[in-house]
């Protein structure tokens, strides 16, 4: 649906009936399992992970299958489409959730740990820094922006971050303070990592060696007694010490955002991932693979062996563990790219404006929770919430991707 015109009367109708239908196969089915069908949800995993199984063994078998095979098409453009579709996945998933944990009906198993351990929700954070990191203009051109560039680049989201400092200050919003601090919050965490990747600024060639030198230090600090001082509830009354765990976790996001900027040249920007044929489509999905399987021993063994992970801290282990999912998820929607050859006209929306879409979730989970007591109304009334949000979300960032809006700016 990427390359479709929807112009005139009948155009926007079938714009609209298409987004509908991405709703309804795209986005209602994870609202569902993540609410009143959590029960059913590994079971339905395992049983669409297995037809995807055996479509993709006979889409090996019967080679005309094949959307590359078939249409010729540039692997290169198939393996972004590819990125897109997972990013998209990513914060669909995310925006889901920072509304559902909200109701009772919302499975306190995903919710965010307090300070060890893991849950779904932990990785969004993660997972969408590592998101942009991929496709980042470090990771597709080999550069970034210079310091006034990225100063001004960084000025939307520095204002977005007061913005909800000040609404929730304002409104008295519960805000949990052992997060990111008393003032810190999410959109100064992406300024910050913007700002330092463009004061150094090296070739995303060696971004991983970087990434890895910080992080390694950043976790010997972390076990001589930092994790100590950030898990600790004394706060002086300085700025620095209000809010350590957003400043100080600074230091776990740059160094995974390092990382993700030398896996994106390295599997789909650098010179060796553009040859466009269907050797190097199947190479990226077997390196794909490769990551996810060894970021998930990696995690198994610095969970273990060093410190658990932490998403408070961003440390070592939950570094990999968000490289581990995202890779694994990366590869999934490889395996079943047999099953469609363009993007769904919801992806192209969201895809368009990403952190917009975040933005919008996050006012319309505010206003909601001003509206209506979250935690004491009916598993239905919860449910019909959750989707006339998720629908209004869809229905907003479509009109924008219609009307030709493009809010991007991270």
């Amino acid at each position: 649906m990427q390359n479709q015109n929807f112009v005139g009367p009948k155009g926007w109708r079938q714009y609209f009936f298409m987004l509908a239908l991405d709703f309804l196969f795209v986005v209602l089915p994870p609202a569902l399992f993540f609410t009143v069908l959590a029960e059913w949800t590994y079971i339905c995993a395992g049983c669409m992970m297995l037809l995807l199984v055996v479509i993709v063994a006979l889409g090996r078998i019967l080679p005309s299958r094949s959307h590359y095979m078939r249409t010729g098409a540039d692997s290169s453009t198939a393996i972004r489409r590819l990125i897109s579709s997972y990013r998209v996945s990513v914060m669909i998933v995310t925006c889901l959730c920072i509304l559902g944990v909200d109701f009772r009906i919302f499975p306190r198993r995903y919710a965010k740990t307090e300070t060890y351990g893991t849950s779904l929700m932990d990785l969004g954070v993660g997972s969408f820094v590592l998101a942009n990191s991929l496709v980042s203009r470090q990771a597709r051109q080999g550069t970034t922006l210079k310091y006034k560039s990225s100063l001004q680049a960084i000025t939307p989201l520095i204002l977005l971050g007061f913005a909800r400092l000040v609404f929730t200050k304002g409104v008295d919003y519960q805000v949990h303070v052992g997060e990111y601090g008393v003032h810190w919050n999410f959109f100064f965490t992406l300024a910050a990592v913007s700002l330092l990747t463009s004061i150094f600024n090296i070739h995303p060639r060696y971004c991983g060696f970087l990434g890895s030198f910080i992080l390694s230090a950043y976790q010997i600090c972390l076990l001589f007694g930092l994790n100590e001082y950030l898990t600790s509830r004394e706060r002086n009354m300085n700025l620095f010490s209000q809010n350590k765990e957003g400043i100080i976790s600074l230091f776990g996001y740059w160094g995974m955002y390092l990382i993700g900027v030398n896996l994106g040249y390295y599997l789909f920007f650098g010179k060796n991932s553009r040859k466009a044929d269907m050797n190097s489509v199947q190479t990226v999905q077997l390196r794909v693979m490769f990551f996810s399987i060894t970021f998930w021993l990696l995690t198994m063994l610095l969970d273990k062996y060093v410190e658990n992970v932490s998403r408070r801290m961003c440390n070592l282990a939950y570094v990999t563990l968000v490289l581990a999912q995202n890779f694994q998820v990366l590869a999934i929607l490889m395996l079943s790219d047999v099953l469609r050859s363009n993007l769904l006209v919801l992806e192209g929306a969201f895809d368009q404006n990403l952190l917009a879409a975040f933005l919008l979730a996050n006012i319309l989970t505010g206003l909601i929770n001003l509206t209506i007591d979250t935690l004491f109304v009916s598993s239905a009334m919860a449910l019909g919430v959750l989707l006339l949000y998720s629908m209004s979300l869809t229905f907003l960032v479509g009109c924008a991707k219609f009307l030709g809006m493009k809010l991007k700016f991270w």
